[in-house]
C-alpha cells in the first residue's frame, strides 16, 4: 500500500468535501447557510409558494435592502432559491424557494424553533455567565 502525503491526503478529503477543512467548498456552503439573514429568509420563503421584496422586507424586520438583496443572491447562486421577473409595468420579480431550498427548510425551521423555545434557557445561562464575570 502506497504511502500518500499530507497534501495527497488533503487534496481526497476536500474531494470528499470534508468541512473540517478550511479549503473545502462544503464549509463556504456551511457558512453561507447558517448566516441569520440566510435562515430567516428561507423560513419566510418556506411559508408562501412564492415573495416580492418587498413582503421579504416586512416580514423579515431589521434586514437591511442591502443584506436582503445580498442574501437573495447568495441563495439563488447557491440554488436555493429561485428569481422569477416578469414583464409588467412595473417589473414582477417573485423568489421562491428551490427543491434544493426545500430540503433544507425542515432543518432550518428546527433550529428556528429551537431557538425559540429554548431562549429563556440561554438568557438564564447568560445572567449567570455575565454575572461572573
Amino acid at each position: 500500500m502506497p504511502t500518500r502525503s499530507a497534501a495527497q491526503r488533503r487534496a481526497e478529503a476536500k474531494q470528499a468535501y470534508n468541512a473540517y477543512l478550511a479549503e473545502c467548498p462544503s464549509r463556504q456552503l456551511l457558512a453561507s447557510i447558517s448566516d441569520k439573514w440566510v435562515s430567516l429568509v428561507l423560513n419566510a420563503l418556506g411559508m408562501q409558494e412564492s415573495s416580492r421584496y418587498s413582503d421579504l422586507a416586512r416580514q423579515i424586520a431589521g434586514v437591511s435592502q442591502k443584506m436582503l438583496t445580498q442574501t437573495l443572491r447568495t441563495l439563488e447562486r447557491d440554488g436555493l432559491v429561485r428569481r422569477q421577473v416578469t414583464a409588467a409595468v412595473p417589473v414582477r420579480v417573485d423568489y421562491a424557494l428551490t427543491t434544493l431550498g426545500r430540503s433544507l427548510l425542515p432543518v432550518i425551521e428546527e433550529i428556528k424553533q429551537w431557538a425559540e423555545q429554548n431562549m429563556n434557557h440561554v438568557r438564564q445561562a447568560r445572567g449567570r455567565y455575565d454575572a461572573r464575570a
